[in-house]
Parts: C-alpha cells; sequence; structure tokens
C-alpha cells in the first residue's frame, strides 16, 4: 500500500491545492487533489454535484475518492474542505501525516475574493464559513498530527513550514 508524504486538510479557500503542488515540487513527488479526482471521475464540477444531488451524496463520492488516493498516492494530497466531516474519512487518516491549514476569515476572505464556487459558502460569506469552522475545525484537529497557520503567508511559506513541520514531527520521515 503506498501513502501520502502529507495530507492537506483545512476549509475552502485556505490554499491546499497551492500548497500541494508547492510541497510537491520541492519534494520530487507529485501533487493531488481529490476535489479534482471527484470532479474527472464524475463529470461534474463539486457545485454541480452539490446543486444536483446534494451534500451527502457529494461526501459518500468524496469519501470513495479520499480513500482511493490515500491507497494510490505517495505524494501530497490535497482533500476537499468538508472531507474529514465522514467519519469513515477521518478513520481513513489515522496515523498519517495530516495537516491542518488553518487560517483566519479575513485571509480567506482576501484569497476567494469574490469566487462564488464554493457551495457552503455562497450568500452570507462571514456567517457561513464562521458556522462551518465551529463544526469543523474540532475535526480537523482531530486527524491533524500538526497544524500550520496560513495567516500572512504566501502559499510557498505555508508550504516550507509545512515541510519543517512534518519533518520535526516525525523523526527521519522526508518531507
Amino acid at each position: 500500500m503506498t501513502s501520502p508524504l502529507a495530507v492537506l486538510v483545512g476549509p475552502p479557500g485556505v490554499g491546499k491545492s497551492s500548497v500541494a503542488r508547492i510541497l510537491a515540487a520541492r519534494t520530487g513527488t507529485a501533487a493531488r487533489d481529490t476535489d479534482r479526482d471527484i470532479e474527472r471521475l464524475t463529470g461534474r464540477t463539486v457545485s454541480q454535484i452539490f446543486a444536483e444531488r446534494g451534500e451527502p451524496h457529494f461526501r459518500a463520492i468524496e469519501h470513495e475518492a479520499v480513500r482511493a488516493a490515500l491507497h494510490q498516492h505517495s505524494g501530497v494530497l490535497a482533500l476537499g474542505g468538508g472531507a474529514v466531516v465522514h467519519a469513515g474519512t477521518r478513520a481513513a487518516l489515522r496515523g498519517l501525516p495530516v495537516v491542518f491549514l488553518d487560517a483566519t476569515l479575513a485571509d480567506v476572505r482576501e484569497r476567494l475574493g469574490a469566487d462564488d464556487s464554493r457551495p457552503l459558502l455562497r450568500d452570507d460569506f462571514a456567517g457561513r464559513w464562521l458556522t462551518l469552522m465551529s463544526r469543523r475545525r474540532p475535526l480537523y484537529l482531530s486527524v491533524a498530527r500538526t497544524v500550520v497557520s496560513t495567516h500572512g503567508r504566501t502559499a510557498a511559506q505555508v508550504a516550507s513550514a509545512v515541510r519543517s513541520e512534518l519533518t520535526g514531527a516525525s523523526a527521519g520521515a522526508p518531507a
């Protein structure tokens, strides 16, 4: 069984995909994003799946995509913001080098700007994001080996911090 070098979790807009690409390039591995896997598999965007079939249907598809990626991918893996909501996904992440990329509302709002493609953040962005984080923060923390703040950092700086944290968090493990 293959295991990822690093698994990035965190809220929508925190920069998981960007950090994964940078960290993968720096470690000579590949980056993989489970939201992109789902879109390739279904031929639909995440937003379309949410709109047409609802969140429970999406989470079931997402869980299977995460399980496959965890077994097939040895590079840096970025999970969708809500992947940790599924109990089976949390169980599958046990013992893996999971990094919670933490951000403030202001950081995410600045990063996303007018992007309205995030189905759970439409309309009342601030209120929805704060509610989402109050529910998910304990889940992110429960699966994370380490937490890296993205506050005031570029994606490259976050990638450096992730690499440093993983190297320090697991003696001798390449990151």
